[in-house]
Formats: C-alpha cells, sequence, structure tokens
C-alpha cells in the first residue's frame, strides 16, 4: 500500500508532487495520483500542510481504492490577493493517511512559486490649499502588493510658476506598509492685488522593486495622477483696497469741506472776542479815561473800582474751565505707573490725584516692551477704560476730545495678570512681566 504522485498521468510509488506557479488572487491547479498497492480495499484521507494550508484545498478529500488500482485528485491552490501573502517560494504538503493501516503515512511535498504583484494606494489631502506664497499638503501611500517597493514622485504643472519638494523625496514600502509624505508647494512672485489667482497641479507615482527581483517583475499597472490646486491669495485683500479708498476720499473731503469751515468759524469767534474785550484804558460805553460811570470811581491801569473784591484783578479772564469748578488756569500734567508683576501674578499699580485738583485726562500711552502675554485693565476711579490681551499689542495709545475728569484723591489704576514674561531685545525671556502706563492731561485746582 504505497501512495504516489505524479503532475498529469500515472507515476511511480515515492515522487513528490511538481513545483507550481501561482500569482495571488489567481488559481491555479495541479494533480496527485494515489494507488493502493496493497491486497486490501483501502481509504485514503488527503490534507494539506504547510504555509499554503489556507487557501489550497484538494478535490476529491477521501478517496476509496481497490488492490492495485490509483485514482488521481486535485490540488487547487487560491492565494488572497494580500500583502500577507509575499512573493517567493513557499512550501507545499499533503497528507495521505490510510484508514487501515495509519502507520504508513506519507506527506508528499512540492514548491509553490508565488509571483509578484503591484498595487500602490496614494492619496492626497488637502486637495485644495490657499496662500500667499505656499501651501502644504500630506501624501499618504500604502504599499497593497506583495513585494517591497520604493516609490517616487513627480509632479505636474502646466507651466513653471509653482516648486515643489517632497520629504521624504522616495520611502521604501514593505508588503503592507504605509507612510506619509509631506509636499510643499511655493510660488515665486507674490500677487499683491486682485483676485486668488488657482494654480492646478499634479502628482504621479512611481515604484521600482529591489533590484535582485525587478527583474522578474511585470510592468505595473497605469494609475491615474493626483489632482490638487494651490490658490494663491493677493496681500492686499479687495475689500482693503475698498477701506483704503473711502480714507482717501474722507481726507479729501476733510481739506476741501470741512477743514475750512472750521478755520472760517474759529477765525469769527475770535473776532467777537476780541471785539467785546474791554479797553486798556478802561474805555467803554462811552466813558472818557479817569472817569467811572459812577463819578467817583478809580479806573486809572492797575486801579481798581470800589465794587471789586480786594486783591482781585477786575481785568483777569476767567478759569479755562468755564463751568465754576476752577479758577486760574489749568496747566499740562502727566503720571507715570511702572509695574513689574512676576510669572502668574496679579499686580496692581496707580497714581493718585493731588488734594485740591482734578485732573482731566486726555491721553494715555501703554507700553508693553517684553511681548508678555497676560491681561491688562486700565481703571479712572470705578469706571473701568478698558480691557487688553498684552500678546495683541507692544504699544498702544488712546486719546480724547473731551477731557476724563478725576477728581481729588482719586485714583488711576492698572491692573496686570502676568500669564507669561515676554523676550526683549536683548534675545533672552525675561523673569516676570514689565509693563508701563503714561497719562497725561490738565491739572485745575478746584475751588478753596
Amino acid at each position: 500500500m504505497t501512495p504516489s504522485a505524479a503532475s498529469s498521468g500515472p507515476g511511480a510509488p515515492g515522487l513528490d508532487i511538481p513545483a507550481v506557479t501561482v500569482t495571488p488572487g489567481d488559481t491555479a491547479t495541479t494533480t496527485l495520483t494515489v494507488r493502493n498497492d496493497s491486497d486490501i480495499v483501502e481509504a485514503y484521507s488527503l490534507e494539506v500542510v504547510g504555509d499554503c494550508a489556507s487557501w489550497t484545498t484538494v478535490e476529491p478529500a477521501r478517496v476509496s481504492l481497490y488492490p492495485g488500482t490509483s485514482e488521481t485528485v486535485t490540488i487547487r491552490l487560491a492565494p488572497p490577493r494580500s500583502p500577507e501573502i509575499r512573493a517567493g517560494d513557499l512550501p507545499l504538503g499533503v497528507r495521505v493517511l490510510p484508514t487501515e493501516h495509519p502507520e504508513s503515512v506519507r506527506v508528499l511535498e512540492t514548491t509553490v512559486h508565488i509571483e509578484a504583484f503591484h498595487e500602490l494606494q496614494t492619496e492626497l489631502a488637502p486637495r485644495r490649499r490657499r496662500g500667499w506664497l505656499r501651501g502644504r499638503y500630506k501624501l499618504a501611500v500604502r504599499n497593497q502588493g506583495n513585494t517591497p517597493v520604493q516609490v517616487g514622485f513627480t509632479p505636474g504643472q502646466a507651466g513653471e510658476e509653482l516648486g515643489f519638494a517632497f520629504s521624504p523625496a522616495e520611502p521604501k514600502l514593505e508588503p503592507g506598509e504605509s507612510a506619509e509624505v509631506r509636499l510643499r508647494v511655493r510660488t515665486g512672485k507674490p500677487v499683491w492685488f486682485g483676485a486668488a489667482v488657482v494654480w492646478p497641479f499634479t502628482v504621479d507615482t512611481a515604484e521600482k522593486g529591489d533590484r535582485e527581483e525587478e527583474a522578474r517583475w511585470d510592468e505595473p499597472a497605469v494609475r491615474p495622477p493626483l489632482d490638487a490646486e494651490f490658490v494663491q491669495i493677493p496681500i492686499f485683500p479687495r475689500w482693503l483696497l475698498i477701506l483704503l479708498a473711502a480714507l482717501i476720499a474722507l481726507l479729501l473731503a476733510w481739506f476741501a469741506l470741512v477743514r475750512p469751515a472750521v478755520k472760517s468759524a474759529a477765525k469769527e469767534a475770535a473776532s467777537e472776542a476780541v471785539q467785546a474785550r474791554p479797553t486798556p484804558g478802561g474805555e467803554q460805553d462811552g466813558q472818557t479815561p479817569g472817569t467811572g460811570s459812577g463819578g467817583g470811581k478809580d479806573t486809572r491801569p492797575g486801579g481798581q473800582g470800589t465794587d471789586a473784591p480786594p486783591g482781585s484783578d477786575s481785568d483777569a479772564p476767567p478759569g479755562p474751565g468755564g463751568d465754576g469748578t476752577s479758577v486760574g488756569g489749568g496747566q499740562q500734567g502727566s503720571a507715570t505707573i511702572d509695574l513689574q508683576t512676576s510669572g502668574g501674578e496679579t499686580k496692581t499699580g496707580t497714581y493718585r490725584v493731588p488734594k485740591d485738583t482734578v485732573f482731566g485726562i486726555t491721553d494715555i500711552v501703554v507700553a508693553n516692551f517684553q511681548g508678555d502675554e497676560g491681561v491688562l485693565t486700565i481703571t479712572f476711579g470705578d469706571r473701568k477704560i478698558t480691557t487688553i490681551a498684552l500678546e495683541t499689542f507692544r504699544n498702544q495709545d488712546y486719546h480724547w476730545v473731551t477731557p476724563i475728569k478725576i477728581p481729588e484723591n482719586d485714583t488711576v489704576t492698572v491692573n496686570v495678570t502676568c500669564a507669561k514674561p515676554g523676550t526683549p531685545a536683548t534675545g533672552r525671556q525675561a523673569e516676570g512681566c514689565h509693563e508701563v502706563l503714561n497719562v497725561s492731561g490738565v491739572l485745575s485746582r478746584t475751588k478753596q
């Protein structure tokens, strides 16, 4: 009782299964002839063993033979088209187990040559990118073939306006392995004004295998190129041009219409004030120098009338406030609050208005020269003026036509919460935050 094998036709005992070649995704067959050399009826079970067992079948899987007879079975190989089925040679074994004499079991072996196939999956994202001069894309590549490949990329564009850079330039992928390639697209010239410019381009992928395998490979299937676009936006958008045109028109209107009217009104007001002012010698309403309206008052220059309070000057102009809250003229004044705060802390700096004065603030300047990060709040008395994020400015100023009046003993307060100290011109990060607030305006004395 001896099983034997042959590829097609009768075989002699002890022959192995002939080698077979198969491409993943296809089907290949070979045959095995089993002969009963014993003197009894025998049944044989056939089972595939080895690396090919999961995708190889024997038909039929069981035969029953009379003495001296034989039967040919078919071995069918159907490897899936998967990166897991690597190209190369794999062992294939068929175990022949007699039912009556299991001790006479035999395993017939052969070699299965798995042919190489190529399948490369690529995806470009995003397909559309906007920018002034450059755009960045991600190119996902996966080797779905069954042999290592080295992938190259070829960009394409109708003109020569774009430059391309791939990183890594030629990745090597094992079967089933993926890689992410960074693609940078750059234009040579900016678009200053006008509409955005669309630059379409394509990316082709090419593959090659190891040199020892390259001679046995077929040409890969033609893959369509990946399409993408780079939208180059102008440096100055259209709405900014419209805004600039509107500002220029307002300036022209100011100089052509409003400014002459303001100058004319100011001149008229000044003329009226000069005409209404008394003459230096006291001449008014037809009076002659040296005589008063009462017939006995001393109205000479430097003299005082009998109705004037002692120590007062009858010709002195009223105070600048005009609202009865100040006497005499105000003077320009300013105050500076220099505040240093450690990282993660909150600190407050104040300036208190002196007694018997009113501080009319018209200008404030805030300096964040280190580029600190955090929050700054400015308060006049109980009135919060503004809250600013430090990282949004280096120097900031505010101005008012009508002064904001702060009474005596009230305060100008600056509160700083230091989130992160900045880096000054020295190039080293500061140990703490440092802000400076300057307020300026008119200091006027109040009535006693």
